[in-house]
């Protein structure tokens, strides 16, 4: 389980993440014609090359992993507490992961950019998603905790 300092969030860094994602999102679609979904950047630099391709994938997941480490050097990363063991974890990540592969896209692709598209197969898997989270929350707090 994760838990979030509810004492020190600011709706002010919220508002500037969303921001940036949007952002990062629209430039990505004007720029390239692409979707920012995660799992399909990062899909596409597992199969073979297609001309033009692999740049702009391997920007975007670089600036993935560079983002938090220069946030890192410009103030105080927030603490973040996982209680669950590895096996939870690694569970949880293939399940998330097969998830994608049957719902065709991530949380960041049907729920960023496709609802902004105003998409009807995101819409639906946004909806599953966010459903099988609550439950699952739900579930493992109330039922199993």
């Amino acid at each position: 389980m994760i838990t979030i300092d509810w004492l020190h969030f600011t709706p002010a860094s919220a508002l500037a993440g969303g921001l940036l994602i949007g952002l990062a999102a629209a430039l990505l679609i004007l720029l390239e014609g692409r979707i920012a979904g995660i799992s399909g950047i990062i899909g596409g630099l597992l199969q073979p090359p297609r001309k033009g391709d692999v740049a702009w994938r391997l920007a975007f997941a670089l600036g993935l992993v560079a983002a938090p480490m220069l946030y890192q050097v410009l103030a105080e990363m927030p603490q973040s507490r996982i209680d669950s063991g590895w096996a939870t974890l690694v569970v949880a990540g293939l399940l998330v992961g097969f998830g994608s592969r049957l719902g065709s896209g991530c949380t960041s692709g049907h729920g960023v950019c496709g609802l902004s598209r105003l998409s009807p197969r995101s819409l639906a898997a946004t909806i599953v998603f966010m459903t099988a989270g609550f439950v699952t929350v739900f579930a493992g707090r109330h039922l199993f905790a």
